[in-house]
This record gives structure tokens, C-alpha cells and sequence, in this order.
């Protein structure tokens, strides 16, 4: 399917990617320009690693940025995005050596359960998916992470992703069943504060929890695993393609107004917002631009469904000016592409 991009298709099963060099990608966002596809380095081959994936040991990455690093001696992994505004890595096409399908691994795991419940956490996502069955709706889920590549361990998460506002409503019911999923709430939040906790500047831990409540995550009944689940956009979305291409302007932090949360629910995230007071800014004047900064855009699911219209935010991230035909505007990007540390949005008490 193309996009209003010149160049560039849209994808939204969000597969890994394994690249001729054997590192494993995790695919970011929903447009790609035809030469790559845009994602950061999830494994990579390293004695250091406690996975085994492909009779090999790997390293599993949990900082996107570190991808930079990793991918130093592969500079035909560095591509500049027009939908992001900024340079990201990714995989030439021509070298993807296989993809891995969140549908198809969640269909791969019901018919050969065996495989999977090898660890109590694995038993916990095959119950979990036979639930997903049953109930007629396990067209609008997939499962990603480790179980996605095989590469799972006791210790291992679960990671799940539903499609389009079914799934998300789906998704929903799963996790209101207390008999599958135990929430965070109580005693529970701590653990889910020591998880959060390093997305804590400019919020407080009330509001950080609140933030994360709003989230598809909890416990596992059994094993009592960490789960979540980040919804994607359907593949009919035109949300992403409609908002043009980013350009860069500089750094800003800021308090803003959550104005709009209805495209806010699912990955890429784009809110409405109105700001309210800058607090730092690399650019010249800030405050004049301030009233014409009417979004923000989150491109990984850490800031999906946090936010209602109203809510007021500590915001800090790339200034960008977006744009295609009449339709443009400047935004706040929380882009993870950044080697200063984390752009954040967090919930202000």
C-alpha cells in the first residue's frame, strides 16, 4: 500500500526483522521508505547475551539508541526518515533474511502449545491465547518479544499487540479478566513504579501510576509475568500517512493541555495539544511559537493510551514542523532517536 510519501510503503503487522548479519530488528512505525525498513537493533549476536536464538547466544537491547552503536561497523543500517524527521536505523530490504509475524506466531503457538509452555510464563501466554481463541478474537492479536523469536526465557515478559480500535476494545476485555490477568493495583503498583520509574521527571508517582493504569498491562494469574499489550493501528488506518513529513527544528520542553486523546489509543500515538508554558527551547523565541505547537507524536507505545483530553503534561522532545498539502503544523516528536537520553511525556498531578 502506498502512502502520500514519495518513495516510501506503509506496513503495519510490525514484524521482526533478521538481517543478513544475523541481527534482529524490531520494525518501528507505520511508513518506510522503499529502500529500508525502519526499526532498532532487538538482538544481536554477542558472547555477553543469555539468549539462544539461531544455535547462536544473543544480547537483547532494551535502548533504542543503543542501536547506534551496535550497528557502528554497518553504517548501510543509518537511514534518514522523511516521516520522522531524523536519522534512524533499519534494514536494507534487499538484506532482510526473514520477517517474523506477530499473527503468525500467535497462530504458530495454538497449534503447537508444547513448545511455548516449556516455562511457567509460556504456560501463562498459551492459556492466555486459548482465552483470545475462544473467544472468537484472535484475528486482532499477535504476540511479539521473545516469544515472537523463540528466544524466551523463565524471566521473560509477555508482549502482546492488538490491531485497529476492535482490538484495542478487545484487548480491553482481556485484561479486565482477573481470572488471566491481575491488574496494578494496591501493593502491585510498586512493581509496576520500579518498572516506570526512570519516566519520572516532571510528574510524581500518583499521576505516573495513573498514567500507566490507563495502559494494557498487568500480571499474569500463574506465573505472575509482567503483560502487555501495545495496540497498533488497523491496516486500513490513514491517520500516519495524512500528517506529511517531519522536519526537525530543534529541542523543547514545555507544559501543555491535552486538547484531543481519540488518536492517541493506538501506535504511532498522535494527541492534540495546546501549550501553556515553555520551560526551555533551543530555538529562538519559544513563546511565539508556542500557541502554533498543536501536537505530539509518539512513535513507540510507551505514550499510547496514557492520556485523556484535559489532562495537563510535562512535555520534552524534538520540535517539528509537519506538513502535507493544507494540513501542517509544529509538534512535539518523542522520538527515541536521540543519544542525549529519553523525550519524555509524563502525567502532571
Amino acid at each position: 500500500m502506498t502512502t502520500a510519501f514519495l518513495g516510501t510503503t506503509l506496513v503495519r503487522d510490525r514484524d521482526y526483522l533478521l538481517a543478513d548479519n544475523d541481527i534482529v530488528f524490531k520494525v518501528i512505525g507505520d511508513i518506510h521508505p522503499d529502500t529500508h525498513y525502519l526499526g532498532y537493533v532487538k538482538y544481536s549476536p554477542s558472547s555477553l547475551g543469555n539468549r539462544r536464538l539461531l544455535g547462536r547466544t544473543y544480547r537483547h537491547n532494551t535502548v533504542v539508541s543503543k542501536s547506534f552503536g551496535i550497528l557502528a561497523d554497518h553504517t548501510d543500517h543509518y537511514v534518514y526518515s522523511d516521516a520522522l524527521g531524523c536519522v534512524i536505523t533499519g534494514v536494507p530490504r534487499n538484506r532482510v533474511r526473514r520477517h517474523y509475524s506477530c499473527r503468525e506466531a500467535l497462530t504458530r503457538i495454538l497449534s503447537d502449545p508444547a513448545q511455548t509452555a516449556t516455562v511457567p510464563v509460556g504456560r501463562d501466554l498459551v492459556t492466555i491465547l486459548q482465552a483470545i481463541a475462544s473467544d472468537g478474537t484472535g484475528h486482532l492479536f499477535g504476540v511479539t518479544g521473545s516469544f515472537l523469536v523463540g528466544c524466551f526465557t523463565a524471566a521473560s515478559d509477555i508482549d502482546l499487540v492488538c490491531y485497529g480500535e476492535e482490538g484495542y476494545h478487545a484487548a480491553r476485555r482481556l485484561f479486565s479478566d482477573e481470572s488471566l490477568i491481575v491488574p496494578y493495583q494496591g501493593p502491585r503498583t510498586q512493581q509496576l513504579y520500579r518498572r516506570r520509574a526512570k519516566y519520572l521527571v516532571g510528574s510524581g508517582f500518583t499521576a505516573l501510576i495513573r498514567q500507566e493504569q490507563r495502559k494494557l498491562q498487568g500480571i499474569t494469574k500463574g506465573s505472575g509475568a509482567h503483560i502487555n499489550c501495545e495496540p497498533l493501528r488497523a491496516d486500513s488506518d490513514t491517520v500516519s500517512p495524512c500528517l506529511g513529513a517531519m522536519k526537525e527544528i530543534g529541542e523543547i520542553q514545555l507544559v501543555a493541555e491535552v486538547t484531543d486523546h481519540s488518536q492517541g489509543l493506538l501506535t504511532p500515538a498522535v494527541y492534540g495539544i495546546s501549550a501553556r508554558s515553555v520551560l526551555g527551547s533551543t530555538v529562538d523565541d519559544p513563546e511565539r511559537l508556542a500557541p502554533r505547537i498543536t501536537h505530539v507524536f509518539s512513535h513507540l507505545g510507551a505514550h499510547t493510551g496514557a492520556f485523556r483530553t484535559g489532562d495537563r503534561l510535562y512535555l520534552s522532545g524534538r520540535l517539528v514542523h509537519f506538513g502535507r498539502e493544507r494540513h501542517e503544523g509544529f509538534g512535539v516528536s518523542l522520538t527515541p532517536w536521540s543519544l542525549r537520553g529519553d523525550y519524555l511525556a509524563n502525567l502532571i498531578d
